[in-house]
């Protein structure tokens, strides 16, 4: 069981995936698996010049999603996936419980 992230913690997480960039950064990440890949695979595989991609992967790593690893001259670059598994079970947790209005709410 993943453990119970704070809404402060999702919402960062959710505010670095909400850019465009960001999020295909992240989803190409993801499909790399724990293998990862340095800047110049990304992009490589992105199109984007390496100092935007520095810029948007630090983004990603401030919010815990993705993990950095120097290898020689390279950063390889992971997802943390406990991170995002936590933050896909912050979205899902409540998930059809029911809504009850109070008696003052429904005056």
């Amino acid at each position: 069981m993943w453990r119970m992230m704070k809404h402060t913690t999702a919402a960062l997480s959710l505010a670095a995936l909400g850019h465009d960039t960001r999020l295909t950064i992240f989803r190409l990440l993801v499909r790399a698996g724990s293998d990862g890949l340095n800047i110049g695979d990304i992009g490589q595989h992105l199109g984007m010049a390496a100092s935007t991609l520095a810029y948007h992967l630090g983004t990603l790593v401030d919010a815990g999603l993705v993990s950095q690893e120097r290898k020689g001259r390279q950063i390889i670059n992971r997802v943390d996936f406990d991170a995002m598994n936590r933050t896909v079970s912050f979205l899902t947790s409540e998930c059809c419980v029911g809504v009850t209005l109070s008696q003052e709410e429904d005056a």
